[in-house]
């Protein structure tokens, strides 16, 4: 089995077969949990004689102890996991342990990124079928938008499509975090309801994303003045100068696509219209203007700047906050330029 597939990571959770070792890893800390409790699940139930939780250091301390631990049969009968939460590649000898042991039980590792090419993945990904390898990455695109869409149908309500893609724009870095908001959602639009565009933002949206999102459609437009008072409530509200260059630099690369759309004879409607994923209804507007100001090498010029603007904010020593202020601004100089051309 080693390294799954993602079509069969679901089956994989429900029956591991015959993998006496499964590795859960990955970059998406929310998700290895998820899958992790839903492994525990299927195997162990709710019996606590059935599962055993081993410290990580502990299990590094003596690499015989999971091989032990896996293959001592549970006191109420089936078969036992034994889980070790934050592994890392000092529990490479104990994961060779329990695959040269032998014993009814299954040890779950779940581990943060790992290198592929050394320690214990590596070693796993050639086990064969006694070890299952399963990677958790931070979904994007229509996959992410797919899993917003199960959470909450998993929570009894549904969604509009523009709903769904805006939540894909801000809960997609951990999907405990977006197992929250999704939840938070349906109780805000109740059972067998479906969510808007409105009830999205009504229920998920915090101060500092919108008013950024505010002073970044400002400052495409040319409005220098209301994208500096948006901008100053986005850091009174806990904005971090990466965030607004990274908001920035994504907002410029999705006006480009629109922009180039428009160069090759797209209207700016069917452009704004064909961007994934959709743009915010109360921001189509403004986008719109936008995108009647800026070329797409105008774009890919001001896509250059906020790279090297967000190199900057992670120099030491560096005003970040003020360089991010000025990445902001030279967008909106940028914009009136446009304009008066």
């Amino acid at each position: 089995m080693a390294k799954v597939d993602a079509r069969r990571i679901a089956a994989v959770l429900a029956d591991p077969g015959p993998a006496r070792l499964v590795l859960i890893f990955g970059e998406d800390g929310g998700l290895v949990r998820e899958r992790g409790e839903a492994l525990t699940r299927a195997i162990a139930g709710d019996d606590p004689f059935r599962l055993v939780e081993i410290p990580r250091e502990q299990a590094a301390k003596d690499a015989t102890l999971l091989a032990a631990e896996a293959a001592t049969p549970a006191l109420t009968g089936g078969r036992r996991l034994v889980r070790v939460r934050d592994a890392t590649d000092g529990l490479a000898n104990a994961a060779k342990a329990v695959l040269a042991g032998n014993g009814p039980g299954v040890v779950l590792l779940e581990a943060g990124s790992l290198d592929g090419r050394k320690g214990l993945r590596a070693a796993l990904e050639k086990a064969g079928p006694e070890a299952a390898v399963i990677a958790c990455y931070a979904e994007t695109g229509p996959a992410l938008e797919a899993s917003i869409t199960a959470l909450l149908r998993e929570f009894g309500v549904g969604a509009d499509p523009a709903a769904v893609s805006w939540m894909a724009q801000r809960l997609g870095e951990d999907r405990l975090v977006m197992r929250r908001e999704c939840e938070k959602l349906a109780l805000y639009v109740g059972a067998g309801g479906r969510a808007t565009e409105e009830d999205v933002l009504a229920s998920l949206a915090e101060g500092s994303s919108l008013d950024l999102d505010a002073a970044l459609l400002a400052a495409t437009e040319g409005d220098a003045a209301r994208a500096d008072r948006a901008l100053d409530a986005a850091f009174a509200e806990g904005a971090a100068a990466v965030q607004v260059v990274r908001g920035a630099l994504r907002h410029v690369q999705r006006l480009e696509v629109a922009a180039q759309a428009v160069a090759e004879g797209a209207s700016v409607a069917d452009a704004v219209g064909g961007l994934r994923p959709m743009v915010f209804f109360k921001a189509r507007p403004a986008f719109e203007r936008a995108l009647r100001l800026w070329k797409p090498e105008m774009l890919a010029r001001a896509g250059a700047a906020l790279l090297e603007a967000e190199r900057a904010t992670k120099t030491t020593g560096t005003p970040d906050e003020a360089v991010a202020r000025a990445a902001v601004m030279g967008l909106a100089r940028e914009a009136v330029r446009a304009r008066r051309a």
